[in-house]
């Protein structure tokens, strides 16, 4: 089995669990070989039932509706868009969802409508039963441990000492990275996880976790070169051969902002008919389909969302 060196802290393990059904996955998406655009459609907007709306929308008002959000792209009003202003809509996105998201979570883990979510709520919500622990105890189940940690980060989320979360300290607890009082403790949480010798930095070695090489091999596997790769070129950025607290925070909490900048030069790449290497309104009506399964538009949620296209936001 390959461990991932990863961490699995901050929520991490739902990237896990989704990677298990990812072979299932790529064989829907590429049926005998065959690409299904229909695939992706379902899958970027959501799910049937998003689908179904999507296409009740008419050609006018998919328009219409796209063009506000092209104008808010827009920053400056010169009727283009930027490699620079697709990134910066694209993150701000990113977090627009995440926080909605969290939202909708506190409501469903806030069992008794009190304004806020009591570890016991938490873990019914996740568990279906309140797990007790010894501090100083390791569980029998692994993942069940991991919920030591997070009962630390609930409490560190928990500002005002109160019996739960409100729905701010929720969302702290739940994307520590969008939190400035989390980030030492995400840092820490990540070092004892990872920095075994106690140096306060971690290794390559400590990166790759529980890895050794097959004796009988000549090389490492792919996966690993990848993950050497990445601690070098990626997050080892004074080149030392450790990470420093500030290195390992861009590991445990990845930045958005490479990820909207590829998709950005991406569409650029794609729709920029002039090669002037920004895009017009034109451009993109002429490419429409491929606008709306892009992260500019959230793969279409956005003409569904009145905070994105609604002329008055």
């Amino acid at each position: 089995m390959q461990l991932d060196p990863r961490p699995a802290t901050l929520g991490l393990l739902l990237l896990c669990a989704a990677a298990a059904g990812a072979g299932e996955a790529e064989e829907l998406h590429y049926r005998q070989g065959e690409h299904r655009a229909d695939y992706d459609r379902e899958a970027l907007l959501g799910g049937q039932e998003e689908v179904d709306e999507y296409v009740k929308l008419s050609p006018e008002e998919q328009h219409k509706r796209l063009k506000s959000i092209i104008k808010k792209i827009d920053l400056d009003s010169d009727g283009f868009l930027t490699e620079s202003e697709l990134s910066s809509w694209i993150q701000m996105s990113f977090k627009h969802y995440a926080m909605q998201e969290a939202k909708q979570q506190f409501i469903e883990y806030d069992k008794n409508n009190d304004g806020s979510v009591s570890w016991d709520e938490y873990n019914i919500q996740m568990y279906d039963r309140v797990i007790d622990f010894d501090e100083n105890t390791a569980l029998d189940d692994a993942e069940e441990e991991s919920f030591r940690q997070d009962k630390k980060r609930f409490e560190k989320a928990n500002q005002d000492s109160g019996p739960g979360l409100n729905l701010e300290e929720f969302i702290a607890f739940e994307h520590p990275e969008e939190v400035d009082y989390m980030t030492e403790f995400v840092i820490q949480e990540a070092l004892e996880e990872h920095d075994k010798n106690g140096d306060g930095f971690v290794s390559l070695e400590e990166f790759l976790g529980d890895y050794r090489r097959d004796p009988t091999a000549n090389e490492d596997p792919e996966w690993i070169l990848v993950e050497k790769d990445r601690f070098m070129n990626d997050y080892d950025k004074d080149a030392d051969g450790r990470l420093d607290p500030q290195e390992l925070l861009s590991w445990v909490v990845p930045n958005n902002q490479g990820i909207a900048q590829e998709e950005a030069l991406h569409l650029i790449d794609e729709m920029d008919l002039n090669s002037d290497r920004k895009l017009s309104e034109e451009e993109i009506l002429e490419n429409q389909d491929l606008f709306l399964t892009s992260e500019a538009t959230d793969y279409g949620r956005q003409l569904h969302d009145e905070y994105f296209y609604h002329d008055e936001l």
